[in-house]
């Protein structure tokens, strides 16, 4: 597979952005204002990965749209101050980009959030393929995302590699024919990815190097 892999796909949250502080708080926010104080921290964890519109139908379907306004209005207000990367993110991409691999994000936020991590991060100029959850009738772990990332590219899924931090980005990836890159700093810890059966498990971003067959 080394040889192979000339496309790299990114999840955001929770892969290449450390958002997973400002993503809880936003949840802990918008419950407490709908008056759901029995959900906890450890409770949202689950609602990391699926979109908006799933995790609070889950918890109150008739009040999802309401819910996912108060969440927004929140999470713009204190993304900047709680947004970082994480840990040999920007290394590891400005590598493969000098390297000439293609790179693109398939995320399940709206594009104007997903852009202001990139920017918040200095990853933008980096990915010349952006799919978010407006670009799609379908979010992960549906194959329209990836597959609409590998016609932009121009690759072919047996030659790309989707990375992410949850079941989504996992199955998304067997949905779609890639190979798969499960990063264990997911906040659901490496047990929850293990079960998916990625192909590949990295502790660091810089991991992914050794994958692709960059020295």
């Amino acid at each position: 597979m080394k040889q192979n892999i000339d496309t790299i796909l990114f999840d955001l949250d929770g892969t290449l952005v450390n958002t997973y502080e400002l993503i809880l708080q936003s949840f802990l926010y918008t419950f407490h204002q709908f008056g759901f104080d029995e959900l906890k921290r450890e409770d949202c964890y689950k609602f990391i990965g699926p979109t908006l519109y799933e995790s609070f139908s889950s918890v109150a379907p008739d009040k999802a749209e309401e819910m996912i306004h108060y969440y927004r209005t929140f999470n713009k207000k204190h993304h900047d101050k709680l947004v970082r990367e994480f840990p040999g993110v920007l290394e590891t991409i400005d590598t493969l980009s000098k390297q000439g691999y293609k790179l693109g994000v398939v995320s399940t936020k709206v594009r104007e959030m997903v852009f202001k991590a990139l920017d918040k991060t200095n990853l933008t100029p980096y990915f010349p393929v952006v799919i978010t959850l407006d670009e799609v009738e379908k979010a992960k772990p549906d194959p329209e995302p990836l597959n609409k990332a590998m016609h932009l590219l121009g690759a072919k899924p047996e030659s790309t590699l989707m990375v992410g931090d949850s079941y989504h980005d996992i199955l998304g990836a067997k949905n779609s024919g890639t190979g798969s890159v499960g990063v264990a700093w997911t906040i659901q810890g490496t047990d929850y990815l293990k079960k998916y059966n990625p192909d590949f498990l990295i502790h660091d971003m810089r991991d992914l190097l050794a994958i692709v067959g960059v020295k």
